[in-house]
């Protein structure tokens, strides 16, 4: 089902403790509520995937849906 409303991209940032995914995702500002974007459920699946690769380590899958970072360590 999809929501009715203006469709935007965000950036949302994906974090586990090794990696940061930066995906660009469509969010709907729905016309029954204008006061904040909402996600739907296919994007939410999606977000839960990367989540999901990003523990596993999946750099070459995350690779191909977003920006992958990786934490350093302090000196």
């Amino acid at each position: 089902m999809q929501l009715t409303g203006k469709r935007v991209r965000r950036t949302r940032l994906v974090r586990t403790d090794k990696l940061v995914v930066a995906v660009e995702v469509e969010a709907v500002i729905p016309d029954a509520d204008p006061s904040e974007p909402c996600f739907e459920a296919h994007t939410v699946e999606l977000l839960r995937q990367i989540e999901l690769h990003a523990k596993n380590g999946d750099i070459d899958w995350l690779k191909l849906h977003g920006k992958v970072y990786t934490a350093v360590e302090a000196a």
